[in-house]
């Protein structure tokens, strides 16, 4: 559904921000995008959106080059970005201008959507909070019904329990013919939501894998001495949590911020172990 292949991009030819980057994302999964600030994610993201160009490589989405920003590319496709400026007009009115736009939006969709995340729809979107701001947009994204929804930091805004309301909302929403796209350093945010995780740095893909995946290859464990399979460990109350080299074929359950932190301190390991 996303193919990328060869992509180079740089805001300017001394410095770019990626050079040669692959990536390949199929219908029917949710990814979590990954890596530090300054990584290059929203960028990454933009290019697939057609809303920044490559200096070379090649990008198709839905089958479509984003570039050309065509109308069969575009009501196929929906961006929600970190930050949010909603227009001084009411949520009806929103409806009247912007969804038409994409044959699939479903209206009772969209307001049950607000329920859910208890977001008035009576009141002026440019008078609500951020935090409703970036609910609304949420809401509409996943009633546009779009084959690819691509989301920046959507929780960034959200309380605790509007970051639970998020993940059952955007779990529900996926089918096999859709896909999405998150993209955080809010890494505890996904959990028990995203099915693949990407994780990129100095311009490189370090990882590429499913959960299933990473449960066969990795464990993430507390444990009292370290040894040679050890990729990470940080000091806890009960000894030291670590992130190993599955080599005993343990059952554990993942942790996002400890995985990152083993694949950017160990990426060649990493690789070793999934390739």
């Amino acid at each position: 559904m996303i193919n990328i292949q060869n992509l180079s991009f740089g805001y300017n030819r001394k410095k770019m921000l990626y050079e040669n980057l692959s990536l390949s994302l199929e219908a029917g999964s949710i990814y979590g995008l990954l890596g530090k600030n300054g990584a290059g994610k929203s960028t990454l993201l933009c290019n697939m959106m057609g809303l920044l160009f490559p200096n070379s490589g090649k990008i198709e989405v839905v089958k479509h080059n984003p570039q050309k920003r065509q109308p069969s590319f575009l009501q196929n496709v929906y961006f929600i970005s970190e930050d949010v400026a909603l227009p001084s007009i009411s949520i009806h009115t929103y409806l009247e201008l912007y969804a038409p736009f994409y044959p699939k939006f479903n209206e009772n969709q969209f307001y049950e959507y607000l329920k859910e995340f208890e977001v008035p729809s009576d009141q002026k979107l440019n008078k609500m909070s951020f935090g409703q701001q970036k609910k609304a947009v949420i809401a509409f994204g996943l009633a546009c019904n779009t084959q690819v929804l691509i989301m920046d930091e959507p929780t960034n805004g959200l309380d605790i329990p509007s970051k639970s309301q998020f993940r059952k909302l955007v779990a529900a929403a996926l089918t096999e013919e859709r896909l999405f796209i998150i993209s955080t350093h809010q890494v505890r945010d996904l959990d028990n939501l995203i099915d693949q995780i990407i994780i990129i740095d100095e311009s490189e893909v370090l990882l590429k894998a499913s959960i299933i995946s990473i449960n066969e290859k990795l464990c993430f464990k507390t444990v009292a001495e370290l040894d040679e399979n050890v990729l990470y460990a940080e000091d806890s109350l009960k000894g030291k949590t670590v992130v190993a080299a599955n080599v005993m074929g343990e059952d554990s359950k993942i942790n996002i911020e400890h995985l990152f932190n083993a694949v950017i301190a160990n990426p060649n390991r990493v690789k070793e172990i999934f390739n």
